[in-house]
């Protein structure tokens, strides 16, 4: 089966699959915000309209010194970039050539980006239903491999591992001269916004990669950025496009880093909703990954719920393309009280007309 590999765009989906797309659907498949972008940007909006007869700045010199300050790293450890998916293939660049192990379950554009610089791509595959790191497996591996990708929270199963066992994680990949690309895309949505951004300084081998397009809800303008040694800033930076992050979406980055009442409103709420979903799902008899962030993994080893919730015009992320789950789980993002609830009533409904678990 070939299903498109990524959450939004729903009718690519429904036309895949030959399955008639309602006149109005519910997308779960992508990890938005469900409160929407922060009002200050509407509101500044149209002093935005000037600064496209221009050009950008080319190094984003301050949005750079916003998310530096912000993050308590120098400058020079900091680059901005055209949304996530353009960090992961500089990086990927970086690392031309050489043996990447990817930690899976994991966002499939790690090994597409890895695969189409050249490099030789392993993986390091976490058993469900708690997805734990492992590490008396995956220490040995390390000496290996140049590199490893590790997403933390995890997309798709939300897990956000042990803390202890990340840090030794790092220092193990220290001693094996082996690069640490860590994805914090989801971090902000965690209970305590948790991040590893502390470390680079210490461990100049750790590489972060953040998006701002999901906590603040902008994916149409596109925007994310590395943090990392200044060494390896500056050997990323080569391959990064001139103007890659337009004007509009460096004045966005601006806004949204103050936004510390929103970020924290947003927490509150997707904890909440949570709390609602994940008491119903239990009442089903519904496994559930154990998520710390906005979106989390249902089991249904009969694959039935999928088409069925499709045709009643909602959308969950498939995960037929994440090696290990095999289309077993769906993911759904938290979305507004309405919408969570009106998945439920489709999960009573399919439980209703006889599924199996």
């Amino acid at each position: 089966m070939t299903l498109p590999s990524h959450g939004s765009n729903p009718h690519y989906l429904y036309e895949a699959l030959e399955i008639e797309m309602p006149e109005s659907v519910l997308d779960f498949s992508a990890n938005i915000n469900p409160l929407g972008p922060p009002l200050r940007i509407k509101e500044q909006w149209p002093r935005f309209f000037e600064g496209i007869l221009h050009y950008p700045d080319p190094h984003a010199i301050e949005l750079t010194k916003s998310i530096a300050k912000k993050e308590a790293l120098p400058e020079q450890s900091v680059l901005v970039g055209n949304g996530g998916a353009e960090i992961i293939m500089l990086v990927a660049n970086r690392l031309t050539n050489q043996r990447v192990l990817i930690i899976q379950p994991a966002f499939a554009e790690y090994a597409e980006a890895c695969l189409a610089a050249g490099c030789e791509v392993d993986f390091h595959q976490l058993d469900a239903p708690e997805w734990k790191l492992d590490l008396d497996r995956l220490i040995p591996r390390l000496s290996e491999y140049d590199a490893i990708f590790l997403c933390t929270p995890n997309n798709p199963t939300g897990v956000s591992f042990k803390k202890d066992e990340v840090r030794e994680l790092i220092f193990e990949c220290q001693k094996a001269d082996c690069l640490v690309v860590m994805d914090e895309a989801f971090y902000d949505f965690t209970e305590d916004a948790f991040t590893y951004a502390s470390l680079i300084n210490e461990f100049p081998h750790l590489l972060i990669l953040r998006s701002m397009t999901k906590i603040f809800a902008i994916p149409g303008l596109r925007l994310g950025y590395l943090l990392a040694a200044p060494d390896i800033i500056t050997r990323v930076r080569t391959y990064k496009p001139h103007w890659s992050v337009n004007h509009v979406a460096l004045e966005v980055g601006k806004i949204c880093l103050a936004e510390e009442a929103y970020m924290r409103k947003t927490r509150d709420y997707i904890q909440l909703q949570k709390q609602k979903l994940f008491r119903f799902y239990e009442e089903q008899g519904l496994s559930v990954s154990d998520s710390a962030v906005n979106f989390y993994l249902v089991k249904d080893e009969s694959l039935s719920l999928f088409p069925f919730l499709l045709k009643k015009g909602i959308v969950p992320r498939h995960t037929y393309n994440f090696p290990g789950l095999d289309g077993k789980w769906l993911r759904f993002a938290v979305k507004s009280e309405r919408d969570n609830e009106a998945l439920m009533e489709g999960v009573r409904q399919w439980r209703k007309q006889g599924s199996v678990l």
